[in-house]
């Protein structure tokens, strides 16, 4: 009675284990600053701690140049398959999962898209952040879901980021997202 038992645990682990090794974890792709463009606005894809990306599980990587764009394009595509969903830390430049990091809304932040929400790999360095500037407001990945996306008008406008807006000035400042 004991072999059998000893036999059926040994089993039941080689098969946990043969089944753990047939899924490989989904991981971003390095961007390619001179190919890539955002899913999005079409605006070139920096290597920076602003681009984020979906991979769907078709293993289609698609990158975009602000995390604003990233959750335009999940709006309109609700019925991708995705796999996995990155973002970079703020400080470092460092892939995070979208779920995994700890979000900074301020409406001072310059973001690619003027959508001034930056993305953190821990709590802590966000809630220094949060300390250190004001109109900061603490975000997760749940309150992505839920975030009200317009683009900071007045920062669309300045200099270096004018015609970059997702539609005229006036569509932008009323596009709700999520």
């Amino acid at each position: 009675m004991k072999k059998s038992y000893f036999s059926l645990f040994i089993i039941s682990g080689i098969i946990l284990f043969l089944a753990a090794c047939g899924k490989e974890e989904v991981q971003p792709v390095a961007i390619n600053e001179e190919t890539d463009k955002c899913e999005v606005c079409n605006m070139a894809v920096v290597d920076n701690q602003f681009a984020t990306q979906i991979v769907l599980e078709n293993g289609k990587s698609m990158v975009f140049d602000d995390v604003g764009c990233m959750y335009e394009w999940l709006d309109g595509n609700k019925n991708e398959k995705i796999a996995g969903e990155f973002v970079r830390d703020y400080h470092n430049k460092e892939w995070i999962s979208v779920n995994d990091a700890t979000y900074i809304y301020n409406q001072s932040v310059k973001t690619p898209m003027a959508y001034n929400v930056i993305s953190f790999k821990d709590k802590a360095t966000a809630e220094d952040f949060l300390k250190e500037n004001e109109d900061s407001t603490l975000m997760t990945a749940d309150d992505l879901a839920e975030h009200e996306w317009k683009q900071n008008k007045e920062m669309m406008n300045m200099g270096d980021m004018e015609n970059h807006s997702h539609g005229d000035a006036e569509d932008s400042e009323s596009k709700d997202s999520h």
